[in-house]
């Protein structure tokens, strides 16, 4: 004679077994060696132990000049993209960079834009040999980006969208190109996550992807993904392959959230839409989306 667990019993043993299935913080790996993955970014750019200059002179002929205040990856068919100062050839000193992502030479200020992470501001400093001055520039490494925002999706804040070349401000790079659109998840890695995102746009759709359940079925406050959204834009970076990490929580209430990852928030948005502001800790990546049922 079969035996079946009570009903209750079932239950319970489904909400054990799916709260632990959300407590994990998931990424999928990358099994495509031929793909620079952020991943890879973060691991080969040193981080920044110098702390960001209190005096700084960004008036001084050293600042380092690399022939434009944007630079872009281009595509290559093997070696990484790279791109040097203009200025102080010959010069003995040292280059420093903040945020953290930009992988840089520290003796010739030559900049791998291939593994960098782009789509950010960065200031780069030069400091000549023999002395303490610290001259300072600023220099946009184009590409994508996510703000760190809540999402509520009970009064209808369901997408996420992406802002370029470091300007919350500036037009969209992959709207109105007639056809000519930009490539968002070409590989599908964050769709086999369950993060609905348009291909053309990069738009995430925040209320699809909960009917995938990345969280899991049962999300508890916390729960959170990692994913990373490989694309290509339609701008002069000419369709180079590029990649950005995000990192996605859930919570149930937007009362849910500790203050202490709202006020992280908040001074991420300040420094992105302030536009000029350098974030100076080791790296403000990846960004964080949070998903919220309801205020």
């Amino acid at each position: 004679m079969k035996q079946y667990l009570p009903l209750g019993s079932l239950i319970l043993l489904f909400v054990i077994l799916s709260v632990f299935a959300c407590k994990k913080t998931s990424e999928q790996v990358n099994t495509d060696p031929s793909i620079k993955t952020s991943q890879d970014s973060v691991q080969q750019a040193s981080i920044q132990q110098v702390p960001f200059p209190t005096t700084p002179m960004p008036e001084c002929n050293n600042a380092p000049d690399y022939g434009d205040s944007i630079l872009f990856p281009q595509p290559t068919s093997s070696n990484d993209y790279y791109v040097s100062p203009v200025n102080n050839k010959g010069i003995q000193g040292t280059y420093l960079s903040w945020p953290g992502g930009l992988v840089m030479d520290a003796q010739t200020g030559s900049i791998d834009l291939t593994k960098s992470q782009t789509g950010q501001r960065y200031a780069i400093a030069f400091v000549k040999g023999g002395t303490t001055d610290t001259c300072l520039s600023n220099l946009i490494i184009g590409g994508a980006a996510y703000m760190d925002s809540v999402y509520v999706l009970a009064v209808s804040d369901t997408t996420a969208k992406p802002y370029f070349n470091a300007d919350p401000f500036g037009p969209p790079v992959c709207v109105g190109t007639q056809g000519k659109g930009c490539k968002f998840d070409y590989n599908d890695f964050a769709k086999n996550q369950g993060i609905e995102i348009d291909q053309n746009t990069g738009y995430i759709d925040l209320q699809k992807t909960m009917k995938k359940s990345p969280f899991g079925l049962l999300p508890v406050n916390g729960t959170t993904v990692y994913t990373t959204i490989y694309y290509m834009l339609n701008d002069n970076s000419n369709f180079a392959p590029q990649s950005i990490q995000l990192q996605m929580m859930y919570y149930n209430h937007k009362s849910d959230i500790p203050a202490g990852i709202l006020a992280s928030i908040g001074n991420k948005l300040w420094n992105a839409l302030s536009y000029l502001l350098i974030d100076k800790k080791a790296s403000p990546r990846p960004p964080l989306i949070i998903i919220v049922r309801s205020n």
